[in-house]
């Protein structure tokens, strides 16, 4: 199984190469970010680790380029900051989850694995999942990973659209914190509700959800969320 490395710090990216190929996996490398699409398409990896601050090309860049060509691979992002926003950023376009910098190696290797489980899973998951589905005035189509409503379309995430049909199945039903994350994100994440969280913003966000009185994806304090479809 093959993973794509895009990091400009030498030193980390061969230690990663290192950590990787001592797991078990090929790797090919890419240390900017201007190259990384043409490197993909040669390689076509199964997972992607993805610096944010790249030179020419900045990790954000990437990740919004990967998703826009309907590409799913997953893609895990390397950040040195620790700011929020920046975390929201990659979730919003499209990435699968992130890692601090500096990380541990076991950290950094168990959520590649649990990455990989999950994409192993989608992809045996039934036809039925492709079938369009709506959220109010929003019309969900896990085909083309977009959201319709009214005149205005938006771009889904592989981990919105999931979420979104797991929601759906299980309309008005209280979903709790730990349920979701075990079910969209997998049984060995390792981050934190917080992730989950920020998902949700941005899913209301694309619903047309008001921020303050969201008429769809309820909070329920203390427990997690439901959907009033």
């Amino acid at each position: 199984m093959k993973i794509m490395v895009v990091e400009d710090d030498p030193h980390i990216l061969l230690g990663l190469q290192e950590v990787l190929k001592s797991d078990g996996f090929d790797v090919a490398s890419c240390n900017r970010g201007d190259q990384a699409l043409a490197v993909f398409s040669k390689h076509r990896p199964a997972l992607v680790v993805l610096d944010v601050m790249l030179p020419g090309l900045s990790g954000y860049d990437v990740c919004k380029q990967l998703r826009a060509k309907k590409v799913t691979t997953p893609i895990l992002m390397l950040t040195a900051k620790g700011q929020e926003i920046d975390k929201v950023v990659g979730l919003d376009l499209g990435a699968d989850d992130y890692v601090t910098k500096p990380f541990g190696v076991r950290e950094l290797l168990a959520r590649i694995h649990a990455l990989l489980r999950r994409g192993q899973g989608t992809a045996a998951e039934p036809q039925s999942l492709e079938a369009e589905f709506k959220i109010g005035a929003a019309t969900i189509n896990p085909k083309t990973f977009q959201l319709h409503r009214g005149k205005t379309t938006e771009e889904l995430t592989a981990k919105e659209i999931r979420l979104l049909q797991y929601f759906h199945a299980h309309a008005g039903d209280v979903l709790s914190r730990d349920r979701l994350l075990n079910e969209v994100w997998g049984l060995n994440y390792l981050g934190t509700t917080r992730t989950l969280d920020q998902v949700i913003v941005q899913l209301r966000k694309k619903l047309g959800d008001n921020g303050d009185e969201p008429k769809h994806l309820l909070t329920v304090h203390g427990v997690g969320y439901k959907l009033i479809a």
